[in-house]
């Protein structure tokens, strides 16, 4: 029967386990890696957004002041007849609210329109002013640049929309309205192919901001900045001595994860296989612990192959030692059979009758002998074959009757008690069983021995007892009473392998005979394991 897996090598993870998740994790580096690269795309709007959000508060500033320098002692009317727009209180930064994930990409802006009024006449002047300034930015910035006054019309720019509306943009109306907007849209032109290095941007949208500017309470006009983002590859050609660190960082991650699972799954395994192949080729080596395994089969592997090895190894043992024993008792009767033969071949003349019958007697008595022990080889070779029990059950008082018939016609008193019982056991093995012991009883215990038996149910099992009133067996003797072809009986035809015969069908039954230290005479006990409500076979 198989040992039971040790509760360590439970909570150890199987394989399917480990190959799972290191699976698990190489897919997640991919995958992982597309998030990043989707993350870090929204950072490059978001740094590109950050960057107008600067520019244009710069710009905005600038033009507050030129606007405040024009209108002069004016500024004051003026700005009453603006709306109201209260501001916060405080510091107000502009942070950026981007996100690919989240905000769509709206269609390219409207063209600009002629607006049905010039534009404010200190916001034109303040422009004036500004637009070289816008311009010389452009170089380095790489922005479209806009300021428009508070009715939308462009007073200065970057490109050539001066004097026209963009009030009808979406984020130009939040910035009028006193509210910063960031949007993405779409590139009016396609993208055009460029390369890595190149300062032309090939994202196929762009980043509109637009920021209010502000005179106290009142709107005086709008800033807007837009410009395309850097793309992906041209980030990461930016970053490529990085990238190329972070690829040998995932290679070495990779490699390591390989070597774990050789080391947790292949390296213990390789090592119980190379133990096996050394116990196939008959070497008998001790198994040694397989260590640091990380998964279950390795470590029940390890035990089956130990236990294997360990079985294989009380095989040979048993071989030799059994082998020994039977070169032992078949030496005597065939010495003596041959020196009979060899004497009658060249004495046989000379011989009396009398003296020929006896050395034919004898022969023919060496004979038998070794016919009774071929019978029981055979016997203890079946009773200790592993095999696999099948379902099996003797009723008792059945099996007793029908073994103690021969024997009690032969002249011996059996006498058996005890209540209905079913054993686990098939009927002829358990009568097996019964006549080894009766006959152990006929030779040993004496003419005028009696012999009882008695059996009852305990805890799931069937006890049964076997005594005799014969002298008993003497503590030398008792402890070698199982021993193959030990036996005080040899001339009476005692071949001293009854005893162990029956111990191993009692034990291939998972049960156990044993001789008890009582007496007056011999008490063996038999162990076997109860089949309650199994129909009883005799």
């Amino acid at each position: 029967m198989a040992a039971e897996p040790r509760p360590s090598i439970r909570r150890k993870p199987r394989i399917r386990t480990v190959l799972l998740l290191v699976n698990l994790l190489l897919l997640a580096l991919p995958l992982g890696g597309l998030w990043m690269l989707r993350i870090y795309e929204s950072a490059l709007v978001r740094q590109t957004e950050t960057e107008l959000v600067a520019q244009a508060a710069v710009i905005g500033a600038a033009f507050h002041a030129g606007w405040l320098q024009a209108a002069g002692p004016e500024a004051e009317a003026t700005l009453a007849a603006l709306p109201l727009v209260p501001p916060s209180e405080g510091w107000a930064p502009r942070f950026a609210t981007l996100d690919l994930a989240r905000d769509p990409i709206l269609s390219p802006p409207p063209e600009p329109t002629l607006p049905a009024a010039p534009a404010d006449r200190f916001a034109r002047i303040a422009g004036e002013a500004l637009g070289p300034v816008l311009a010389e930015a452009q170089r380095v910035t790489l922005a479209g640049m806009r300021v428009t006054d508070h009715a939308g019309i462009v007073v200065a720019t970057s490109g050539g929309e001066r004097g026209l509306s963009l009030a009808g943009l979406e984020e130009v109306a939040a910035a009028l309205a006193g509210n910063p907007a960031s949007r993405l849209r779409a590139r009016r032109e396609p993208a055009t192919p460029a390369g890595l290095a190149s300062i032309s941007r090939a994202a196929p949208f762009r980043v509109f901001v637009a920021l209010p500017v502000r005179a106290g309470p009142h709107v005086i006009g709008a800033v807007g900045l837009s410009r395309t983002p850097s793309s992906i590859a041209q980030a990461l050609y930016g970053k490529r001595w990085e990238l190329a660190g972070l690829t040998l960082a995932l290679v070495l991650v990779a490699a390591a994860l390989a070597a774990f699972t050789a080391y947790t799954v292949g390296r213990p395994i390789r090592a119980v296989a190379e133990q096996a192949k050394a116990v196939a080729a008959g070497a008998r080596v001790p198994m040694q612990r397989t260590r640091r395994s990380a998964v279950r089969e390795a470590d029940e592997l390890f035990a089956a192959i130990a236990s294997m090895a360990g079985t294989l190894e009380r095989r040979a043992d048993y071989i030799g030692q059994f082998a020994a024993e039977v070169s032992h008792e078949f030496k005597t009767p065939l010495a003596a059979l041959r020196g009979a033969l060899e004497l009658l071949q060249d004495h046989a003349a000379t011989m009396t009758p009398e003296e020929r019958a006896g050395f034919l007697a004898q022969a023919a008595a060496d004979v038998e002998r070794l016919d009774r022990l071929v019978r029981r080889l055979l016997e203890l070779a079946r009773a200790e074959a592993p095999h696999a029990q099948g379902p099996a059950a003797a009723t008792i008082g059945a099996v007793v009757e029908v073994a103690a018939a021969p024997f009690i016609a032969q002249g011996l008193a059996i006498a058996w008690r005890g209540a209905a019982a079913t054993a686990a056991i098939a009927p002829e093995t358990l009568r097996s069983v019964f006549a080894i012991l009766f006959e152990n009883v006929r030779q040993h215990a004496g003419a005028e021995a009696r012999c009882n038996l008695s059996w009852e149910i305990a805890e799931g099992q069937v006890l049964i007892r076997v005594s005799d009133s014969g002298r008993g067996i003497t503590a030398a003797n008792a402890a070698r009473v199982f021993d193959r072809f030990f036996t005080t009986a040899r001339e009476s035809g005692g071949t001293g392998l009854g005893l162990s015969i029956a111990r191993s069908h009692t034990e291939a039954a998972g049960g156990s005979l044993r001789l008890l230290p009582i007496g007056p005479g011999a008490v063996f006990e038999i162990i076997l394991p109860a089949a309650p409500g199994r129909a009883a076979e005799s």
